[in-house]
């Protein structure tokens, strides 16, 4: 079965569509599969379209208080959460991150000659905002945390 197929069969049950045009059962491409990941009680979600400039750093250290999850539109991203390698992502590609305690150090533009774009949601926690800044000194108390970073 295939992923579109699987989201049919999930969506609508066994899968008969009673003689519908089959478009709807490959219009759909899975992109990204992720888990495990906790929604806090009582979420929100919200959407949320980013533009870097070129080269442009993006969000300094960072958490969110729920999972997010996004897609790059544009461009290329610079991506790096606690515990994973830095890595680009480019245009077509997802990331997501658990969200909750864990930092996500980059996010921003890859390329010194144009703009990068993605879209991401949010799950938030109640109460909480969408993001909170991470100051020095927890860097410093959890850079064990952080994956080696590239050499020059």
């Amino acid at each position: 079965m295939t992923v579109s197929e699987n989201h049919a069969a999930h969506v609508h049950g066994d899968g008969e569509d009673g003689g519908a045009p089959a478009g709807w059962k490959t219009a759909a491409t899975m992109l990204q599969d992720a888990a495990p990941f906790t929604v806090p009680d009582g979420a929100s979600a919200m959407t949320v379209h980013v533009e870097w400039e070129p080269g442009d750093p993006g969000t300094p250290p960072h958490r969110h208080s729920g999972p997010a999850f996004g897609y790059v539109v544009k461009g290329a991203v610079r991506f790096e959460i606690e515990g994973e390698a830095e890595r680009v992502v480019e245009a077509g590609g997802t990331f997501w991150e658990p969200g909750g305690d864990v930092i996500h150090y980059q996010d921003g533009n890859a390329l010194t000659d144009a703009r990068t774009e993605f879209v991401v949601v949010m799950l938030c926690a109640p109460g909480k905002p969408m993001l909170e800044l991470v100051d020095e000194a927890e860097l410093a108390e959890r850079a064990h945390l952080r994956a080696p970073r590239p050499t020059a």
